[in-house]
């Protein structure tokens, strides 16, 4: 069997603050030479960019870029209740 691979997480990973809601971003390597962007809320809900960037900057100033121009609420979620409704 060959090696499982483990990603790697960017040190540019951090969380990002508007007020008293934060989120925190996540880069981590692909494994193929690119880098994945994820945004994750208070309630673990999360936002996963499809592709892949270049690079790690790149994967960063993407998310601060839609953070900044959509509103850090469009990244936050509902809470799921226990019985698994929104």
């Amino acid at each position: 069997m060959g090696e499982e691979f483990a990603p790697k997480e960017s040190e540019l990973s951090q969380i990002y603050r508007e007020g008293e809601v934060s989120v925190q971003i996540d880069i981590y390597e692909d494994g193929e030479g690119g880098w994945l962007l994820e945004i994750v809320d208070e309630h673990n809900n999360s936002t996963v960019w499809e592709d892949a960037f270049e690079s790690e900057r790149e994967a960063l100033d993407e998310a601060l870029d839609a953070l900044k121009e959509e509103g850090i609420a469009t990244f936050v979620g509902p809470v799921q209740e226990a019985d698994g409704s929104w």
